[in-house]
This record gives C-alpha cells, structure tokens and sequence, in this order.
C-alpha cells in the first residue's frame, strides 16, 4: 500500500491508496503552525496511525509548500515558513527507518491528475493551485518535471506581465515585486474588491455570492484577466494539452466560462485547443499525488 501526506499551512491530511487506487485510510489534523518540531513528531505519529490501521508497512511519499534545496536538501520557498531551512527528509527518514520521497504540493496534485485524474489522457499537464497561494506543477507523460533547481512550475513568483501590473500591489511574502501569486490568490481577489467597492469581505464566497450583480461581474472580469495573462506565459512556454485548475478559488464557475475567451489574445498561435479543466480529486488530489509519489520505491 502506499501512504501520502498532504503537509498544508492550515491541515495535515494523510491517506493510504491500495493498488487499485482505493483510499483504506484517512485522516486531517490541524497543522501545528510555527514550530517545526511539533510538525515532524504529528507527521511521524500519523505515519504510525495509519499502517496501525491497514496493518502493513507503507511506502510513504509527502508534498509540502515548497521544495527541497538540491544543494542542501533543506526546505526552501515555503511558504509555511516554520519548514524553511530544516532537513524534513532526513529526519522523516531516520524517523521512519525508511526511504521517503518529498515534492512540491504543486507537484503532487499535478501528477495526482495526470495519473487518474482529469489530464489522465493527456501526455503534457500543467497543474494549477489557486488558493491562499498560487502554485505549479508539470507532468509529462504521467511523470513529475522536478527540473534542477526544484522549482519547476512556480509560475506564482514569476512578474505579472507589465500591462496588468497595479501601481500599488503589495510585495509578495517572498521578497519580490508583483508575483502573479499577489494578484491571483484568495487574500489578492477579495483586496481588489474591497477597494473598488468600499466593502470588507474576508472571504471570496462573500463576493462570489454578493447580491450586487455589476460589481461582482467587473471582479470576475478583472480576476479572469489577469489570470489569462498569467497563464499565457506558460502555455506559450509549454504548450500543454491540458490545464487543470486545483485550489479553493478552482471551484467559481465563471472561470470555465470566461478563461479560454480571455487568453485568446495573449496566446502566440492563430487557435487555442488546451483543455482547462477543474480537478476530478479536488483538495484530495494534493495528498492522492503524494501517495502516487511513493510507488516506485522499493
């Protein structure tokens, strides 16, 4: 059987897939924010939870909000920052007393798609999360793109294109100015409307189902923009068959309606024939992505 971790800002969420790719186990915990040793010892004991329950050893794979350093092999670009600068995959391993593998949460819902999900019949994906953050992830064939650097698909720190950046965006967490992930994430789309609208939401479902029609259509306008933008870069770059959209903000419908239409102009070709779609695992397939993770070792 194979165990998966999805190691989130807010949750911890683990599960055991059979090889026929059903869920024998599952469990959430809060995560234990700001303290990296009471992270490692919750990861260890849901570990030891769940082969308790499905009565076997597991192979173990974890997707966490950054990377490793090739050069270290230390949490990097996390942006649960607690993480940052610690050997997790060392310590899980000598934790554990096995071989674990650790990617992107990007990453691991991008191959968690491309694997049996709704790219499951396409060789190129290029996965999307849309939430709190704004991350990548790249498959081909059904196989991770990790790249040299551990940063393959980090659009969400690449500069919005210049025509669609605001004067006055807040940096991003990591440093720089005009990350797309400043103006695509939940906290960037429910900002923009309170300032056009002299209104204090905290919650994009508040905007999405404000009463106010032409104020909620000028916000879905201008969030669909600035995503199309975004994401063109990336299909001129990798051209991928299809896109699939994960994250909380995957789910408001008026982007399947109104993306394809918008990136039309931005997209270096006469036709535009990817598919975007909405994730078939939803918030499951980060930690489904991790478990598919662990199936080659050993």
């Amino acid at each position: 059987m194979h165990l998966g971790i999805d190691l989130g800002g807010t949750k911890i969420e683990i599960i055991v897939l059979d090889n026929t790719n059903q869920v024998q186990h599952r469990k959430r915990i809060a995560s234990p924010r700001d303290s990296y040793q009471q992270t490692l010892s919750a990861l260890v004991d849901l570990v030891e939870d769940a082969e308790d329950k499905v009565g076997q050893r597991c192979s173990v794979g974890v997707g966490i909000p950054g990377s490793l350093s090739p050069s270290t092999g230390l949490v990097q670009n996390a942006n649960s920052t607690w993480l940052i600068g610690h050997p997790l995959k060392q310590d899980l391993e000598n934790c554990l007393q096995r071989e674990i593998k650790i990617a992107n949460d990007a990453d691991c819902f991008t191959l968690s798609e491309a694997c049996d999900g709704a790219a499951s019949k396409s060789q190129s994906v290029f996965g999307v999360i849309i939430g709190t953050g704004v991350g990548g992830g790249i498959c081909i064939n059904q196989k991770p793109i990790l790249g040299p650097n551990a940063i393959t698909g980090e659009w969400g720190h690449n500069p919005m294109p210049s025509s669609h950046c605001a004067l006055h965006n807040p940096p991003c967490y990591c440093g720089r100015q005009h990350c797309i992930e400043t103006y695509l994430c939940g906290p960037a789309f429910v900002r923009f409307f309170n300032t056009s609208n002299n209104t204090q939401f905290k919650r994009v479902e508040e905007i999405i189902n404000h009463h106010d029609l032409d104020q909620r259509i000028k916000a879905e306008e201008y969030y669909t923009e600035h995503f199309a933008a975004a994401l063109a870069t990336v299909i001129n770059v990798l051209d991928p068959e299809c896109i699939v959209l994960g994250g909380g903000l995957s789910n408001m419908s008026f982007l399947y309606k109104n993306l394809k239409k918008a990136l039309i102009p931005h997209v270096f070709s006469d036709t535009l024939r990817t598919k975007i779609v909405p994730a078939k695992h939803g918030d499951s397939s980060g930690v489904r992505g991790a478990a598919w993770l662990g199936r080659n070792l050993g």
